[in-house]
């Protein structure tokens, strides 16, 4: 689902849900937001922008009125297709107003943590690779191949995560699927849509879209100092929980093995799953890695859910499950007619880069450079921040929170960074209900950026801040 990031003047004369309908209207007319896309639901739009459902509701409203969107009951908001040529004229004229001198759109440094450093990607090698994929074996790639997946491609990855992440498992239980949110949409059919579905709060806010969407109850659970809050959990009657355990999302904390044992009694219990989502385990800058909730399993109540994007390429969509026995076997009896959706190419492309040992070096050498960078960052931030911000989760992953200790709140933190051409990320949106007083929280992913970026970034947002 599309994310809608407005600056809005809250100063100005021009109501903000006037405002907010224009900045909407813009993005269609330019071909930022597509036609039939959905728009995001009112809540988390007003829970992401810090306005009220009304002023959410306002704009919506004036969009539908003049025939940008129409809402479908029960499935929510969606843009019309417009015949873009009639429009074409006129796109110019609908440029942003801006209601105050010194707010400006120029993005110098994006802290984005879903992007990750490609200049250090093995092109030539990769290239290699595909065309090999291209054209071996008369093109016998070109036809569908395996529901779950290549079984060579699966056998290459069951080796990969014994190794790192300690999880015991045979090349029959992996599914392979085009991305987490495939994935978590497949797992509701497996476990079924009228459970329970208990998740991190805050928590992945792209799986609680997924789990929303598709009409399964889900139960928010606080976290405590460490993860996920069992007291909290055990009251609830959730059969399965979404966890990430190795690196928490958003807050980065590392669930301690006691919570560990904790969580699997609970599911052993109450005869439930847990969906541990390993999304970035491979970027531990402290200590040795984590061992996977699977690998403690003893009961078949874990679903481990891996990705390729944060340690290849986030384009090219390869993330898989791996399943319990019990819910490969309902697999196989029920769910193989859906079609595989990774391509047949790009998983041979990539069992090869694996069986010839680039991917392990690959990793090795990222793990180098993150582990720089992220010194960079947090040296950078010690400097010019010092005592008046906090770091938070720093001891893993692509990114880091801010909290800042300051009279400003998180959309006035937004906008003055963007003003100075910084681009930083609210980590409201990853909360189910709104927050209670306290002091504002920043996300910053640093994996795409230079040393010298991250560090011009950092001292933009010092003087942007006026801290």
């Amino acid at each position: 689902m599309i994310e809608l990031t407005p600056i809005l003047d809250k100063e100005s004369k021009t109501p903000l849900y006037i405002q907010l309908a224009d900045f909407i209207r813009r993005e269609i007319l330019a071909g930022r937001i597509k036609p039939k896309e959905k728009l995001p639901s009112k809540r988390n739009l007003a829970k992401h922008l810090g306005l009220s459902l009304n002023t959410v509701q306002g704009a919506y409203e004036q969009i539908c009125a003049e025939g940008y969107a129409e809402s479908r009951p029960r499935s929510g908001l969606f843009v019309k297709n417009l015949d873009h040529d009639l429009f074409q004229d006129r796109v110019s004229d609908q440029e942003p107003v801006q209601h105050s001198t010194d707010v400006k759109e120029d993005v110098l440094i994006d802290f984005n943590s879903g992007k990750i450093d490609t200049e250090h990607f093995p092109y030539k090698a990769w290239r290699k690779l595909a065309v090999q994929s291209l054209y071996e074996d008369s093109g016998e790639l070109f036809h569908m191949g395996h529901p779950q997946g290549e079984p060579e491609f699966r056998r290459q990855i069951v080796k990969h995560i014994y190794a790192s992440r300690g999880v015991r498992c045979s090349a029959d239980q992996i599914v392979i699927g085009a991305g987490t949110q495939v994935l978590i949409g497949l797992l509701c059919l497996l476990i079924g849509r009228e459970q329970i579905y208990a998740i991190e709060d805050p928590g992945f806010h792209r799986t609680r879209t997924v789990l929303e969407d598709l009409g399964v109850q889900v139960a928010p659970i606080p976290l405590e100092g460490d993860g996920i809050n069992l007291k909290v959990l055990n009251q609830t009657h959730a059969n399965a929980v979404y966890v990430t355990p190795s690196h928490q999302f958003p807050l980065g904390m590392v669930m301690p093995i006691s919570l560990r044992m904790g969580l699997l009694k609970w599911a052993e219990e109450k005869g439930a799953y847990i969906i541990e989502d390993d999304y970035d385990g491979e970027y531990r800058y402290k200590g040795k890695p984590i061992p996977s909730l699977q690998g403690l399993d003893r009961n078949g109540n874990v679903i481990y859910l891996g990705t390729f994007s944060k340690a290849l390429i986030p384009s090219i969509r390869i993330s898989y499950l791996v399943l319990p026995l019990s819910l490969i076997k309902k697999y196989g009896e029920h769910f193989t007619i859906y079609k595989q959706t990774v391509s047949r190419l790009h998983q041979d492309t990539l069992y090869h880069f694996m069986k010839g040992g680039l991917w392990q070096r690959h990793l090795n050498k990222m793990r180098t450079l993150y582990r720089k960078k992220q010194r960079t960052l947090l040296a950078a931030i010690q400097s010019n921040f010092g005592n008046k911000v906090r770091v938070i989760g720093e001891h893993s992953g692509l990114h880091i929170v801010l909290e800042v200790i300051c009279r400003m709140e998180e959309p006035e933190l937004i906008q003055k960074a963007m003003n100075a051409g910084v681009k930083v990320y609210p980590l409201s949106i990853y909360f189910n209900e709104p927050l209670e007083r306290q002091p504002p929280k920043i996300l910053l992913g640093f994996g795409a950026l230079s040393e010298q970026e991250i560090e011009k970034g950092i001292m933009l947002l010092k003087e942007a801040w006026g801290l």
